[in-house]
């Protein structure tokens, strides 16, 4: 089973879009910050990363910039979602894979997924 880690600190952005990503069979992890993030990516080995933009402690940018420096992860695929600094991140091709700007369709975030890393189960 493929793992996704969501990073964002709305909890009620995190539950719909992991709610969703159960249903097609992916093992779903979730952190409200950066930080802790990081500390899951560690411990879980995701096979992509969903994070939010504007955080406490580490934003996007900084966890994205963070997890191209370890080897492990520098070809991992993040996605970021954003209200308003979609453009940042789409200026930053080499650390996301795809952007998608607030309000999304979670059928568009879950096709992305998909396309990625395959079917979860």
């Amino acid at each position: 089973m493929k793992t996704i880690l969501i990073v964002d600190d709305e909890h009620l952005i995190a539950n719909m879009l992991g709610y969703a990503l159960e249903d097609q069979g992916y093992r779903v992890v979730k952190a409200g910050d950066g930080q802790h993030g990081l500390e899951l990516l560690e411990q879980e080995q995701p096979s992509l990363v969903i994070t939010d933009f504007m955080m406490p402690q580490m934003d996007g940018m900084e966890l994205a910039q963070a997890i191209r420096s370890r080897l492990s992860a520098a070809e991992l695929p993040i996605l970021l979602m954003s209200g308003a600094h979609g453009n940042l991140g789409r200026a930053t091709p080499e650390l996301f894979t795809a952007v998608f700007d607030k309000p999304f369709e979670v059928s568009q975030m879950v096709a992305k997924v998909c396309a990625l890393v395959g079917p979860g189960d």
